[in-house]
This record gives structure tokens, C-alpha cells and sequence, in this order.
């Protein structure tokens, strides 16, 4: 049974929505799953573009669509098995960046304080993976061989999409606090807060290497 469609879209936009995983890892190109089934619906994408999804995810689109079948397209990446974000806490800054690149907010903790990766809400998207600034996130394999729908439910796709719509009004409130010019000077206070704490985990990289 496919998850139920986002809220704001309708027709075959919302159909093809309810066929997508809701990894919400823009690999097709698109900022997440809704923008990318819009797409398809306005002929403005193709079918082909979802590694998620992989060949059964294809299929679906194909069938709701009546688009001939493609393989993935390779610039949007392989059908592989999922994987899930692991953040090594001992080298951890704290820092935040990959709080924000969540798109479902799987990853917990505090300014300066070590995160972790909450494994049940990860849905492999990997996006934290660019955003970590000493390289402590990596990826593990979380369902064996299983790829594409095989390796995700419905289930799993619609608490994604739950998960996306809350991290989405929380960023829209965040964007609109920061639009308070107090709030400009905090952002440049945490740059170099930010700066400060790479500084202090190379120096201490270079230690242990010394050692």
C-alpha cells in the first residue's frame, strides 16, 4: 500500500508522491520528493531519475504515468542498498551543520556537544555526509543486499515524509527569525565558532598522528 501524498499536492503530482520512498535526498535533482513528483506530473522530469526508488520505484511511475519504461538514469546515481548515517562522536565538534542538512531531522544533540544519528529516522539520504566539516559522519549498510523498495516500506516512507514536513516549518521559523538583524550577528558569531572548533580538531588530528 502506498504512503499517503504531501499535503499541498494534487492529481497525479500527489499520486506519483505516494510512490516515491521520501528519502528527500535530491539525488533526482530536485530540493526533495514533492518538487521531483510535481515534476514528473508537469512532463518537466522523467520518470527514471529516483536511486531510491530504483527499478520498482520506476516501474510505479511508468504505470501512474503511462511513461515507457527507462533504466535509472546514472547521473542520478545506483539502486544500492540502503544505508544509514553514523557520526564517530569522538571527533564530533558540535557544530550543528549536519542538524540542518537532515531533511528529517534524525540527527540529535547541541551546540558543542556531540550528535548523534537517531538510526530508525535516517532514511540514507547522505546529505550530512558534505555538510559535516571534519569528515565524522560515515555510512553503514542497513539492509543487506535488499535494494529500492526492498529495502524501505511504506511505512518508513510515510514517517519520512512526516518527518520532512516538520523539519520544513522548522527551518521556515528559523528563516524568519534570522531575519532579525540581532540575529545576522549571532550567524557570524557561530561561523567562527565554527572555525575556532576545525581549528582545534586539525591541531589535534596532527597529535595523534605525531604520536
Amino acid at each position: 500500500m502506498p504512503a499517503p501524498a504531501g499535503p499541498f499536492l494534487h492529481g497525479l503530482a500527489a499520486r506519483i508522491d505516494a510512490a516515491l520512498p521520501q528519502t528527500q535526498c535530491t539525488r533526482c535533482g530536485y530540493p526533495d520528493c514533492a518538487s521531483y513528483a510535481q515534476a514528473v506530473a508537469d512532463g518537466a522530469a522523467a520518470i527514471n531519475r529516483c536511486p531510491p526508488g530504483g527499478d520498482e520505484g520506476i516501474a510505479r511511475l511508468a504505470a501512474l504515468t503511462g511513461q515507457a519504461l527507462a533504466a535509472l538514469d546514472p547521473d542520478c546515481g545506483a539502486e544500492a542498498p540502503r544505508g544509514v548515517a553514523v557520526i564517530d562522536e569522538d571527533w564530533c565538534i558540535g557544530c550543528t551543520l549536519c542538524l540542518q542538512a537532515c531533511p528529517v531531522d534524525a540527527i540529535v544533540g547541541l551546540n558543542k556537544r556531540m550528535h548523534t544519528v537517531v538510526a530508525q529516522h535516517c532514511t540514507g539520504c547522505e546529505l550530512c555526509l558534505p555538510a559535516c566539516p571534519v569528515d565524522c559522519i560515515r555510512m553503514e549498510a542497513a539492509t543487506g543486499a535488499r535494494t529500492g523498495w526492498q529495502a524501505w516500506t511504506p511505512q518508513q516512507a510515510a514517517q519520512a515524509r512526516m518527518r520532512h514536513g516538520a523539519h520544513q516549518r522548522r527551518k521556515a521559523g528559523a528563516d524568519e527569525r534570522s531575519a532579525v538583524p540581532s540575529a545576522v550577528a549571532g550567524a557570524g558569531d557561530k561561523r567562527a565558532a565554527v572555525a575556532a572548533a576545525l581549528a582545534r580538531a586539525r591541531a589535534q588530528r596532527g597529535d595523534d598522528a605525531q604520536r
